[in-house]
C-alpha cells in the first residue's frame, strides 16, 4: 500500500514575460519579481515538507532566458528537498535546442516526449507520468486510451493541457481523465485556479499563475499544496505573488466625486496595480480624472481610472405624458406624497428608477 504524499503542484510562471504594457523600468522590476517568486517556492516546498513538485508547464514564456532567471530557477530547484517534474508546456515546449535540454539537478525530472513516459518512485510507493510539448501547440489527447494498472500504487500525472473535447493546446476530454486511473493529475495552461475538481475517481486542477500579468489575471495567485492517497486528494491554495492586479468599482452616486474615491482607497499604499472604474450618477460637469487619479496614485504600486459615470436624470420629467410610464410615474409620485417616513420615500424612489429602467429597456436604473 502506497502511503499519503505531500504535493506541490504548480503552473504557468511565465519567467520573463515582456510585461509589455509597463514602461520599461517597471517591466525590468516585474521579471526581477518573478525570479523572487521561485524562492518563496522552494521555501513553501521545504516547509511543506513535500514529496513531490509538479511544474505543469509555461514555467518560461518563451524560449529565450535571462542568464538572472537562469541563474535564479537553478538555485530554486536545488534548494528543493523533493523530488521535481516537469511537464514543457505550449510557451515553453521541448526542443533538443531549448534550455530544458541543459543539465538539471539530478532530482529534477524534465518529460521531453508528446507520448507519455512513467517514472516509478519505489521510496514513495508511487508513478509520475507526464507528457510534453514540442512545439507551440498540439490538438492530440495525450490521454486517450490510457490507463493506469492496477498495482497498489499511488499514480500522478503532470501535464499541461485544456480540459476540452478539442483543444489547439492538449485536449484532456472529463472522460479521458475518467478512464485515465489517474489518483491526481496536475495540469496547467488555465491561468485561474480551479480548485480540486474530479472525474470518475481521478482528482485534477489547475492552480492558475502564480504572479499575474495584467488586469486578464486579477486577485491572488499562486500555487497548490497539500496530500494525495488512493481515493483522496486535499489541495489547498497557497497565494504566492508579491502584487495583484485589481479591478475596483466606486459608486459616486449622491457624493462628491473626491469623497466617495478617497473612501475606498486603502489605508496605506498597496503593492498592487489597481483601475478603478467609477460609476453611479453625476452632475452635468464631466469628472476631473487627471485630479482624480493624483488622488489615488499614493495609494496603488500604479492605478488607472476609467469613468463609467452617467448624467443625472430628474426622476418626475416624464411624469405628464400620455404614455405607459407617464401613467407610472404619477402613481409612484402618489405613492411618494403618502410615505410617511424618509425610509419610504427612498424605496419608492428606487422603486421608480428599476421601473423606468424596464421601461426603457435599460440594463441599469438611473
Amino acid at each position: 500500500m502506497s502511503r499519503p504524499l505531500r504535493i506541490v503542484h504548480g503552473a504557468d510562471f511565465h519567467l520573463d514575460a515582456p510585461f509589455a504594457a509597463l514602461p520599461p523600468e517597471k517591466a525590468v522590476q516585474r521579471r526581477g519579481e518573478q525570479r523572487q517568486l521561485l524562492h518563496r517556492l522552494a521555501t513553501l516546498v521545504n516547509r511543506s515538507q513535500a514529496d513531490l513538485v509538479l511544474l505543469s508547464g509555461d514555467l518560461f514564456d518563451g524560449g529565450e532566458l535571462y542568464g538572472e532567471t537562469l541563474d535564479a530557477l537553478v538555485q530554486a530547484l536545488s534548494a528543493m528537498n523533493a523530488q521535481v517534474f516537469l511537464a514543457p508546456g505550449n510557451h515553453d515546449y521541448w526542443t533538443p535546442h531549448s534550455v530544458y535540454a541543459r543539465h538539471w539537478p539530478s532530482h529534477v525530472h524534465i518529460f521531453t516526449e508528446p507520448e507519455i513516459e512513467r517514472v516509478n518512485l519505489p521510496e514513495l510507493g508511487c508513478s509520475v507520468y507526464g507528457s510534453a510539448f514540442t512545439g507551440p501547440s498540439r490538438e492530440d489527447r495525450a490521454l486517450q486510451g490510457f490507463r493506469v494498472p492496477d498495482d497498489g500504487k499511488l499514480h500522478l500525472m503532470v501535464l499541461h493541457g485544456d480540459v476540452a473535447a478539442e483543444s489547439r493546446y492538449g485536449p484532456v476530454p472529463p472522460e479521458d481523465l475518467a478512464e485515465s486511473g489517474l489518483d491526481y493529475v496536475a495540469l496547467g495552461h488555465v491561468h485561474t485556479c480551479s480548485g480540486l475538481q474530479r472525474a470518475g475517481n481521478t482528482f485534477w486542477a489547475y492552480p492558475g499563475c502564480p504572479e499575474g500579468r495584467g488586469f486578464d489575471e486579477t486577485g491572488d495567485k499562486g500555487v497548490l499544496c497539500g496530500v494525495v492517497e488512493p481515493g483522496r486528494a486535499e489541495m489547498t491554495f497557497v497565494p504566492l505573488c508579491q502584487r495583484r492586479y485589481l479591478v475596483r468599482e466606486v459608486d459616486i452616486t449622491g457624493s462628491d466625486p473626491a469623497q466617495a474615491l478617497a473612501a475606498a482607497l486603502p489605508a496605506k499604499k498597496s503593492p498592487d496595480f489597481c483601475r478603478i472604474f467609477l460609476t453611479g450618477e453625476r452632475g452635468e460637469a464631466p469628472l476631473d480624472l487627471a485630479a482624480l487619479t493624483a488622488l489615488a496614485a499614493p495609494r496603488y504600486e500604479t492605478v488607472s481610472l476609467r469613468d463609467r459615470t452617467r448624467l443625472r436624470r430628474a426622476l418626475w420629467d416624464r411624469a405628464e405624458e400620455n404614455t405607459l410610464t407617464g401613467l407610472f410615474l404619477r402613481e409612484m409620485r402618489r405613492r411618494l406624497d403618502a410615505a410617511a417616513t424618509e425610509e419610504e420615500r427612498e424605496r419608492v424612489e428606487l422603486a421608480v428608477r428599476f421601473g423606468l429602467a424596464a421601461l426603457e429597456h435599460r440594463e441599469d436604473p438611473l
